[in-house]
């Protein structure tokens, strides 16, 4: 897990949560839909949102995991359980509003999704294929933090198997290269990451330039 010293200071603090269940069709997450305004604007994402007081911990992480329970039940109006952090995400420079989110895999508790009139327009239970797939023909607008971590799910049929194949959470630090096919954002161990550079020709980056978007890493 990235020790405290390695974050950026100043930054406020979200948490997030990947809400799983196993279904017939294989294992599914759960994602909300944006209103066509304010944060996210349009898009679909995973419930959660800024710590507050009242979210309590000993550390950033217990806070940004007692915000990630709290934001789901506001959003989607159900319990979750068995919050594992998975990974932190720090926006690009470039981005006028930028927070510091930790996302944690989180079990459902068996209540039906109740979405909060006015912050979420609708939600859907969904494979991690169908929402890439969906979203490489234009019909959901993801943001690349929700991509990635879908495409993470890839090779999962189960809960079980997603848990089992976790290890150290990730810091990403996300930066932005501008290239003649488009806009690619970029992590630790990119060539071209300006803090955290991997070696020559080495990638951990998402081409954005049309779609479908394509991952690389290694």
């Amino acid at each position: 897990m990235p020790h405290s010293a390695e974050f950026e200071t100043g930054l406020p603090v979200a948490g997030t949560a990947v809400v799983l269940r196993d279904a017939p069709e294989g294992m599914q997450a759960l994602l909300l839909l944006r209103p066509d305004r304010g944060s996210f604007a349009g898009s679909w994402v995973f419930p959660g949102g800024r710590v507050e007081s009242d979210d309590l911990g000993d550390d950033e992480i217990e806070r940004a995991r007692a915000a990630a329970v709290r934001e789901t039940a506001e959003e989607a109006g159900i319990r979750i359980r068995d919050l594992v952090t998975i990974s932190c995400w720090e926006p690009p420079h470039e981005v006028p509003k930028r927070i510091r989110t930790w996302f944690f895999l989180a079990e459902e508790d068996g209540d039906e999704v109740r979405v909060n009139p006015g912050e979420i327009e609708r939600a859907v239970w969904t494979t991690p294929e169908g929402a890439l797939r969906l979203q490489a023909e234009g019909e959901l607008l993801l943001w690349p933090p929700t991509w990635v971590t879908l495409h993470g799910l890839l090779p999962h049929r189960t809960v079980a198997d997603a848990r089992a194949a976790l290890g150290t959470p990730e810091m990403r630090r996300t930066r932005i290269l501008e290239t003649a096919d488009g806009r690619v954002f970029l992590w630790e161990g990119d060539e071209h990451h300006p803090e955290h550079p991997g070696g020559p020709g080495a990638r951990n980056r998402i081409a954005t330039g049309r779609l479908p978007w394509t991952y690389e890493r290694g």
